[in-house]
């Protein structure tokens, strides 16, 4: 886990495609604006941790498909970190997760959003 300037702590996962997609627009900004960005997944977010997971959400324009502003971010240096209580108490196995993405636990959370110049909380 790296510190970086923003962070978006996303609570919400498909069943709530418009949050996932205003995250990932904000998210990927922040790293086009020249700042350092991650993006937590916590709670029901946490199945987004997937392969795959947010390809094809799309809740049309002006907003981009979700998927590949995910893959852009990454591409672009940006850190998706998965809250680990969340991924067990919601079933899922770290093996499931996306090996690009970060295992992280509460007090990784609160060093995040402490360490950030600015933050941004979805649920």
């Amino acid at each position: 886990m790296k510190q970086t300037d923003f962070v978006v702590t996303l609570f919400e996962g498909k069943e709530n495609p418009e949050s996932l997609t205003v995250a990932a627009v904000m998210a990927l900004n922040a790293l086009k604006q020249g700042h350092s960005a991650t993006m937590i997944l916590m709670v029901k977010a946490v199945a987004l941790g997937q392969p795959d997971a947010a390809k094809g959400v799309d809740i049309g324009a002006p907003f981009p498909e979700v998927g590949g502003q995910l893959e852009e971010f990454l591409e672009l240096g940006g850190q998706v970190c998965i809250c680990n209580a969340c991924m067990i108490h919601n079933g899922f196995q770290p093996e499931q997760m996306d090996p690009r993405y970060v295992l992280i636990n509460a007090p990784d959370v609160v060093t995040l959003l402490m360490g950030a110049k600015s933050s941004l909380q979805i649920t």
